[in-house]
């Protein structure tokens, strides 16, 4: 391992950019994912909208499951054609498209947390209210744990990687406090 490949906390290796490397886990690429951090943000978007809007944790989930797959979908064919043009050797679709849910995997398995706490409402092991609240505080501590692994992948200093977390969270919490402001 050359200097610039060292380990960050979680020990997946790292390549000199900040990116994981060949060796690295997908767990690590996830945690790494800025797509992990745009899925988080549309999904607390789409929470708050909803909600404002409708009167069930169902409606939420709805309009944010509906909203992520459809960002997916974009993120998955815009990497797909960008990662075509960008080689000087012919590539089939199906491998642009692989490469393409590969680069943008982030998004649907990191928003699939608060996914997972509004269907908990919406099968009424909590009440609507509840599942909505729960579902934006974990979206909000998930953007910290990213913006904490991203920031460990780039530095070993405590407070780059405490100002990572907080501005990463920070995204989460503007949409809460927006929220908490239209309903009070």
């Amino acid at each position: 391992m050359h200097d610039h490949d060292e380990a960050p906390v979680g020990g997946a290796p790292f390549s000199g950019r900040g990116m994981p490397s060949a060796g690295a886990s997908w767990a690590g690429r996830l945690a790494t994912s800025a797509e992990g951090i745009y899925g988080l943000i549309i999904v607390a978007g789409m929470i708050v909208v909803s909600r404002n809007l409708t009167a069930s944790s169902g409606d939420a989930l709805i309009s944010v499951v509906t909203t992520l797959l459809v960002f997916f979908a974009a993120h998955v064919y815009s990497s797909a054609v960008s990662w075509m043009a960008r080689g000087s050797e012919r590539r089939s679709l199906g491998e642009a498209l692989a490469h393409g849910v590969g680069e943008s995997s982030g998004m649907i398995v990191v928003g699939a947390v608060p996914v997972v706490i509004l269907l908990l409402g919406v099968i009424g092991v909590l009440r609507d209210a509840d599942a909505v609240w729960l579902a934006l505080g974990a979206d909000v501590m998930l953007l910290g744990l990213l913006g904490w692994f991203i920031a460990a992948s780039r530095s070993h200093s405590l407070w780059v990687r405490l100002g990572s977390m907080l501005v990463t969270a920070a995204f989460g919490g503007v949409l809460i406090a927006l929220k908490a402001l239209v309903h009070h």
